[in-house]
């Protein structure tokens, strides 16, 4: 993809214009090219949209409702059942080896 670029000083009437021959005024700039960072770019939107389509797949299953109330236990749940910590082994320095 090339663009061209006027001359300064190019500034011919519009009666020269018309008996001119016709070609291509101003100068050939080329566009850049791609690069490495260009394809990550590609890649790492490739990898959000698959994302995105396994997320809405996973949300239908579910009938696209969600419930916070369950991802983590509240303070209270944690003092009310002590049992869950105390079942937990504790390493003692005598059981080190």
């Amino acid at each position: 993809m090339s663009r061209l670029r006027s001359r300064p000083g190019s500034n011919a009437s519009s009666a020269s214009r018309a008996t001119a021959t016709p070609r291509a005024r101003g100068v050939l700039v080329q566009a850049p090219k791609s690069d490495i960072y260009v394809a990550l770019l590609g890649i790492g939107l490739a990898a959000v949209i698959i994302a995105c389509l396994l997320l809405a797949l996973v949300m239908m299953r579910y009938e696209w409702r969600v419930s916070a109330a369950f991802a983590a236990p509240t303070p209270t749940a944690i003092a009310a059942d002590p049992v869950q910590l105390a079942a937990l082994p504790t390493v003692t320095s005598g059981s080190l080896g």
